[in-house]
């Protein structure tokens, strides 16, 4: 019961750090355009579509939220600019998305893109744009696309992944983080025709 309210805080607290920057903006928005002095029969058509205009573009910027999931993994994600969408203000769109997961074992998994959708009802995440993951295992993987989960340790990715890893080169078709509920293992698992180069270790010696 005292991890799901801890989560539950943790997401509140995250959601509140994006929701109230878009909500001071608008008031202070509002506030700037209210104490302009003008001429009202000259500037109350350009005073409309300056506030649709400033509505419209409604956001925050260099927004984080972090997290903890069931398993007690970790995620922080941070953003250099972030706002909701118009349609479904759950949905949050964010440019040049920094995502970081510490997971209990002592693995890191960083992974960065140039765009994330970021869903507050699923508890899910689209990255989408030159995705990079880096794992302290020693895998490098780059792909177009990754889905993930937020409340569990739980990723995709739709479409081919290129990367290194402690084995060598390699590419596949799609690329799984699993995290085996039992052992509480987290793996990579590649499929989708994997074409590996296997790079021998070096072994230290003269």
């Amino acid at each position: 019961m005292m991890a799901v309210s801890d989560n539950f805080y943790s997401r509140l607290v995250a959601w509140m750090r994006i929701v109230l920057p878009v909500a001071a903006l608008g008031l202070l928005s509002t506030l700037f355009l209210l104490s302009d002095t003008v001429d009202p029969s000259q500037s109350l058509p350009t005073a409309t579509i300056d506030l649709a205009s400033r509505a419209e573009r409604q956001g925050a910027t260099n927004t984080e939220f972090a997290g903890v999931m069931r398993s007690g993994d970790e995620v922080t994600v941070t953003t250099a600019a972030a706002s909701p969408n118009q349609k479904n203000p759950q949905l949050i769109e964010a440019q040049d998305v920094v995502a970081q997961f510490r997971l209990m074992s002592g693995t890191i998994l960083d992974v960065v893109s140039d765009t994330g959708d970021l869903h507050h009802g699923d508890l899910t995440a689209t990255l989408e744009g030159n995705v990079n993951l880096v794992s302290t295992t020693g895998f490098v993987v780059d792909t177009a696309r990754l889905d993930a989960r937020l409340d569990e340790l739980y990723a995709e990715t739709p479409g081919e992944v290129v990367g290194t890893g402690p084995p060598g080169d390699l590419v596949a078709g799609r690329m799984f983080l699993i995290q085996n509920p039992e052992s509480e293992t987290t793996y990579l698992r590649f499929t989708d025709g994997v074409k590996l180069v296997y790079q021998p270790q070096a072994s230290g010696e003269n």
